[in-house]
């Protein structure tokens, strides 16, 4: 199973942003340098994000990007669903409609990491990494 680059970016510049402080934004070319991606890609990412109310963008010299949301409700799933969407994972491609078997077991499969992804916050992980 994979993930785009644009989830791997997105995950990363994430976690910056959890470590960061609440008050003072972080700028695009601090986060894209940090991760050797472009600035222009990465506000592409930056702009979903947005969109799907994790993050704001804070315009002018002193700009960049803060959380918008508390840092203990964001999941890992939450981010991918930001950026890759909600669509599933495997799609039968035979017309047998619900009954398939192979789409039962992958669907199930899907379920339990996406289990998995929303108890996973992106916090916890932050704590882990400064205990390291």
């Amino acid at each position: 199973m994979r993930f785009t680059k644009a989830t791997n970016y997105a995950l990363h510049t994430m976690l910056m942003l959890v470590d960061a402080s609440p008050v003072k934004p972080v700028g695009v070319q601090q986060l894209a340098e940090s991760q050797g991606v472009s600035p222009t890609y990465l506000s592409k990412i930056l702009t979903r994000l947005v969109k799907a109310g994790m993050i704001e963008s804070i315009s002018g010299a002193n700009g960049g990007y803060r959380l918008s949301r508390k840092r203990d409700d964001i999941t890992f799933l939450d981010i991918i669903h930001a950026i890759e969407g909600t669509a599933s994972l495997f799609d039968c491609n035979f017309v047998h409609g619900d009954e398939c078997l192979i789409q039962a077991v992958m669907k199930e499969a899907e379920e339990k990491m996406e289990s998995h992804l929303k108890n996973t916050k992106l916090a916890d992980l932050a704590q882990r990494e400064t205990k390291v």
